[in-house]
């Protein structure tokens, strides 16, 4: 038995579930979410609880009973607490602004980037060197982190470009001196 999938989920006060054959509806504080799911996987609701179950032990069911329950409850502490991402802008004259819904980044090109908002996420820039993309969609807010950060990822040598919060990156050294063996 899987030990993810056979965890409950607790639904919290204020979060209403409906489900709709294989299709699984989220309703919280900070929104919707609707996911459809395999309909070989089992989801009730009991109570203030979420069960997911399988049909038998086969290895397509064994995967997707935790992945079921796990998207689940991502989904719950989406619409209650949320997501966020930051991202550092690290670079001599690289930053970050808010114009509008648009967020306007200088990274040393010719031009300035302009990505503009989309539904279902925010983003704040509280310093410029600092960017916060929230939202109740983890894997949204996460697709669009990692767009922002394919603009300029960060480069080994200097460590210049977006990177995440707390992300290392490995240095690499520079050229050595000439004659030097």
């Amino acid at each position: 038995m899987s030990r993810i999938g056979k965890m409950p989920i607790t639904i919290p006060a204020g979060v209403e579930i409906k489900l709709d054959g294989s299709t699984v509806t989220v309703k919280g504080p900070k929104g919707e979410l609707k996911q459809t799911f395999s309909p070989e996987i089992g989801v009730e609701v009991k109570g203030t609880e979420i069960l997911v179950t399988r049909p038998d032990d086969e290895k397509e069911h064994r995967a997707l009973h935790g992945l079921t329950r796990t998207l689940i409850s991502n989904m719950v502490v989406g619409v209650t607490e949320g997501y966020k991402k930051t991202l550092e802008v690290n670079g001599v004259g690289y930053r970050a602004q808010k114009q509008g819904n648009n967020l306007v980044l200088n990274l040393g090109f010719s031009h300035q980037v302009i990505v503009p908002e989309i539904d279902g996420i925010s983003i704040e820039v509280p310093s410029a060197n600092s960017i916060v993309i929230s939202g109740a969609d983890k894997q949204m807010v996460g697709q669009f982190a990692a767009d922002i950060r394919k603009k300029r990822p960060p480069e080994p040598y200097k460590g210049k470009g977006i990177k995440y919060e707390g992300e290392h990156i490995r240095r690499k050294e520079g050229k050595a001196a000439k004659g030097a063996k």
